[in-house]
C-alpha cells in the first residue's frame, strides 16, 4: 500500500515522500484496513520502529476536527510536537505543565500534544477544547498498568469518551500482553504484529559467548576490552563466575565489538552511579576514534560543559569527548537533550543508561546490552518486569542503518536458563488497572464531585463506568471502594454530605476540596498543606523554611534520598530549627520520610538564599536534574498552598515570599 493511495492531501503525501515514506509497513497497512482513516478506533500493538508515529499521523490528519496526542513524558511530548509541527499547514500546541490552568490557549490548534496529567488537569479546570476533539491518540497505552500514572490515564480517557462518544481513539504500544482486553475496552479494532523493519535477535552472554534466539552463537573478545577499574558492584543476575570475566567486562566487550563493526550501543544498568561508572570505564577505550567522530564528540562535550559547572556536567563532558555518554533522571534536561540528539546524529558511540531511557525516547542502536536485570526494591533485589526489559531490547536496530538489531542480556551460567525463560522467550506482563488503589480512587472521586460530574456514590460509579477497571471487573467491583473513598474525603474535609432533595443526600465539594482538585494536588497533599498552613498561621515567626517544610512533607513532592552519613546532620538541623517547622519530631507519622522532607526543604531554602546549583549538588549528594525537578515541584505546590490558604481564610506570608524567590 502506497502513501499516495491514502485519503491525504497532496501536501502531506509530498511531506512524507521527502522523508522517504512512500510505502506503508505491514502494520500501518493493517491499521488502514482497520478503518483508521475513516474514524475507527484502533489499538496498535506493534514493535518499536514499526511505524506507530505514522499510524498516529494518519488518524490525526484524517479526523474531522482537532486531535490530541497523549504521551507519558515531557521529552517525548517535545519530540512528537516537533514531528507534528513539521506537517504542512498543521497548527500544533503543546502543554505539559501549569496544572492549575485550563490551557484554553490550546484551543484552535489542529493537534495538541500533552501528558495525561495535563489533560486531566484541564478537564478539572473547565477546559472547553476537550469537547471539540475528533481524535485522541494515546501513546504507550500499556502505562494503564502503572501505579501512579495509570489511573489518571484511564480516567482521563474514559472521561473524554463519555463527554464525546464519537471521538476516535487510537492506542499505541510496543509491549503489552493483553492488547485484546484494551481493544475490547475501547471498542477498537486490534492490529497486532511482531513485524519489524529491522530483524531483532535476542541473546544471553555468558563469558565470551553470546547465544541468540535464532540459534546462532557469537564469540566476543572479552579480554581485549577488560582494561580499566572494576566499577561493577553488581550482584544477582548480572554477576558472572569468579573464575571468568565479570558483567562489566562482558558489557565493555559487547559494546566495543558492535562499535568496531560500525554500530552504536545502548547499555542499560540499574542505577545512576553505575551508569556513570560504566561510561567512564568505556571512555578509556577511545570509542570516538574507532567511529571517527572525534570532532563531533568534542563539540557535544563543549555543549554539555556549557550548561553548568556541576561535577555531573563535567563528568558527562569528559565522557562525551571519548564518544560515550550516560543518561539518567539526575541529569538536567539540557544535558539529556545533548546526549539524545548527539546519539541520533551518530556523534556518540554508546549511551550507558538507567531504564528511564527506554520509556519512549527515540534513540535506536544496533546493539542493546542489558547488564543488570535486577534492581533494589525496598528491601531486596528483584527481577525487572519483562515488559520493562522488552522496552530496552526494542531499541535495538536502526531502520536504514543496521542489517539487524541485537539485544544481549549479560548473565552467568547459574541464571542463563532464567534469563531465557523470563526475558528472551517470556511475554510481557498483562496490563491491569490500578484504579482501585485507595489513593488513586480518592483523587478521582474528589475530582468527579468537585467538577460537578457526580453528586451521589451511584453517580460516581457512573463516571467510572467507562474505565478499564469497570470493563474488566464491572462497576459493582468498585462500589465498596468508592464508599470508603467518600468517607475518607468527608473526614478530610474535602467533601460534605448535604441532606434534602430527591436523594437522601448529595455530595458537595468543600472549598478545600474544590481548590485541591483545581490545583491538581492529591487529597492527601491538600490535607497536609491545610494542616501545615493552619499551624504556620499560629506561629510567631513562620519563615520560608516553614513554607518549604509544609509542601515538601507531601506525597506530591518527590523524595530526596537521605544517606546514612548525612542523617545525623539533618537530624541536628531539624532539632535546631524545630521552632520553624510545623511538625515536631515526635509527631511525624514516618520519621525517616519526614527527615527526607526536611532535607528537601533545607535545600530549597538555601537555593532561594543564593546557593548555586554546584554548591547544593555537591553538599547534598543530589543530581542537578533532581534540584531542577524539586524547584519546579515547589513552585507548583507553593501555588497550591497560596490557593488553599485563601480557601480556608488564613494568612501565611512566608508561602508567597518563598514562591516569589524561587
Amino acid at each position: 500500500m502506497r502513501v499516495s493511495d491514502l485519503p491525504l492531501a497532496a501536501a502531506y503525501v509530498d511531506h512524507f515522500a521527502e522523508r522517504g515514506i512512500r510505502e506503508l509497513y505491514p502494520p500501518q497497512a493493517a491499521a488502514v484496513d482497520a478503518g483508521i482513516c475513516e474514524g475507527g478506533n484502533v489499538v496498535a500493538a506493534i514493535p518499536t520502529a514499526s511505524g506507530k508515529t505514522f499510524i498516529a499521523e494518519l488518524g490525526l490528519l484524517t479526523a474531522d476536527g482537532p486531535g490530541l496526542y497523549v504521551c507519558p513524558l515531557r521529552a517525548l511530548a517535545r519530540e512528537k510536537y516537533e514531528t507534528f509541527a513539521a506537517l504542512p499547514g498543521v497548527d500544533v500546541g503543546i502543554s505539559t505543565g501549569d496544572f492549575d490552568a485550563t490551557g484554553e490557549s490550546l484551543a484552535g490548534n489542529d493537534v495538541i500534544v500533552a501528558t495525561a496529567e495535563k489533560v486531566d488537569s484541564a478537564i478539572r479546570n473547565g477546559a472547553s477544547w476537550v469537547d471539540e476533539l475528533a481524535c485522541v491518540v494515546v501513546d504507550e497505552v500499556h502505562l494503564l498498568g502503572a501505579e501512579r500514572r495509570g489511573p489518571t490515564l484511564e480516567v482521563t480517557l474514559a472521561t473524554l469518551r463519555r463527554r464525546n462518544p464519537d471521538v476516535q481513539v487510537i492506542a499505541l504500544s510496543a509491549t503489552v500482553d493483553n492488547p485484546e482486553a484494551i481493544a475490547e475496552w475501547l471498542d477498537a479494532a486490534l492490529v497486532e504484529s511482531d513485524w519489524r523493519p529491522v530483524d531483532l535477535r535476542t541473546g544471553v552472554a555468558v563469558g565470551d559467548e553470546v547465544s541468540f534466539d535464532d540459534g546462532t552463537v557469537t564469540t566476543i573478545d572479552v579480554h581485549a576490552s577488560a582494561g580499566g577499574d572494576d566499577a561493577d558492584g553488581t550482584d544477582g543476575a548480572s554477576d558472572t563466575d569468579s573464575d571468568g570475566p565479570d558483567a562489566t567486562e562482558v558489557t565493555a566487550a559487547l559494546v566495543a565489538d558492535a562499535i568496531a563493526d560500525g554500530g552504536q550501543c545502548l547499555a542499560f544498568v540499574r542505577s545512576r552511579t553505575e551508569a556513570v561508572a560504566l561510561a567512564e570505564r568505556l571512555a578509556t577505550d577511545e570509542l570516538a576514534e574507532k567511529m571517527g567522530i572525534e570532532a563531533a564528540s568534542s563539540a557535544a562535550a563543549d555543549e554539555a560543559a556549557a550548561i553548568d559547572g556541576t561535577l555531573t556536567g563535567s563528568q558527562l563532558a569528559d565522557c562525551l569527548r571519548s564518544g560515550v555518554a550516560f543518561h539518567h533522571a539526575g541529569l538536567r534536561s539540557g544535558h539529556r537533550a545533548v546526549v539524545e540528539s548527539s546519539f541520533r546524529e551518530r556523534e556518540v558511540a554508546c549511551i550507558c543508561a538507567t531504564p528511564t531511557l527506554a520509556a519512549g525516547i527515540n534513540v535506536p542502536a544496533r546493539r542493546v546490552v542489558v547488564r543488570d536485570q535486577k534492581r533494589y526494591a525496598g528491601s531486596a533485589m528483584e527481577w525487572l518486569p519483562t515488559l520493562e526489559v522488552h522496552q530496552m531490547c526494542g531499541r535495538a536496530g536502526r531502520p536504514g542503518l543496521d542489517p539487524r538489531g541485537e539485544a544481549v542480556l549479560v548473565g552467568d551460567e547459574d541464571v542463563r536458563a532464567e534469563l531465557v525463560e523470563r526475558y528472551v522467550e517470556g511475554e510481557p506482563e498483562a496490563v491491569e488497572s490500578k484504579l482501585a488503589d485507595p489513593s488513586a480512587l480518592r483523587t478521582h472521586v474528589l475530582s468527579a464531585v468537585a467538577t460537578g460530574s457526580a453528586e451521589t456514590e451511584a453517580e460516581i460509579l457512573g463516571v467510572f463506568e467507562g474505565t478499564f477497571y469497570a470493563r474488566a471487573a464491572g462497576a459493582g467491583g468498585l462500589a465498596d471502594a468508592v464508599a470508603v473513598a467518600v468517607d475518607d474525603l468527608v473526614a478530610a474535609g474535602m467533601i460534605r454530605r448535604e441532606t434534602g432533595g430527591v436523594a437522601d443526600y448529595r455530595l458537595v465539594a468543600t472549598a478545600i476540596g474544590e481548590t485541591t482538585t483545581k490545583q491538581y494536588v492529591r487529597p492527601e497533599t491538600g490535607e497536609r498543606i491545610v494542616a501545615g498552613l493552619r499551624t504556620a498561621a499560629e506561629m510567631a515567626d513562620a519563615t520560608t523554611l516553614t513554607a518549604f517544610e509544609v509542601i515538601c512533607d507531601t506525597p506530591d513532592m518527590q523524595d530526596t534520598y537521605l544517606g546514612n552519613e548525612e542523617r545525623a546532620e539533618i537530624y541536628r538541623f531539624a532539632r535546631a530549627n524545630a521552632g520553624r517547622l510545623t511538625t515536631s519530631m515526635g509527631d511525624a507519622d514516618d520519621f525517616e520520610a519526614w527527615l527526607e522532607s526536611v532535607k528537601t526543604a533545607r535545600i530549597l531554602d538555601e537555593w532561594i538564599g543564593g546557593a548555586t546549583v554546584e554548591t547544593l549538588v555537591d553538599a547534598y549528594r543530589i543530581g542537578p536534574g533532581d534540584l531542577d525537578s524539586r524547584i519546579e515541584r515547589a513552585e507548583w505546590l507553593l501555588s497550591a498552598a497560596e490557593a488553599l490558604a485563601a480557601a480556608i481564610g488564613v494568612a501565611v506570608p512566608a508561602v508567597s515570599r518563598a514562591r516569589s524567590r524561587l
